[in-house]
């Protein structure tokens, strides 16, 4: 089965807020099986509009991503986003 991926693209607007969300996405994400293949880190925008927060998480499989994000805990982490920064997330299935 392929794994899926989150990818998440970040800017920060409110960097105190963004830590506690943080913290709950952290929570979640461990709870869900999601294994981080990057968190913020050095970037290089080659192309379109830049993201000063990169993240990629690994899910055993597209299905597996797509309830973390909408579970109940991640959700709770994504109100205390709201206003702490400007983002874009997608999911992402990968090749076997």
């Amino acid at each position: 089965m392929a794994k899926g991926y989150l990818i998440a693209r970040i800017n920060v607007t409110d960097p105190e807020q963004f830590a506690q969300y943080a913290k709950l996405a952290a929570v979640a994400s461990a709870k869900y099986g999601a294994r981080p293949l990057a968190r913020g880190g050095r970037y290089e925008t080659l192309e379109g509009e830049e993201r000063a927060r990169n993240v990629i998480l690994e899910f055993e499989s597209f299905e597996q991503a797509h309830t973390y994000y909408h579970s109940e805990d991640y959700k709770a982490a994504r109100a205390v986003r709201e206003g702490a920064a400007v983002a874009d997330f997608v999911l992402v299935e990968g090749v076997d």
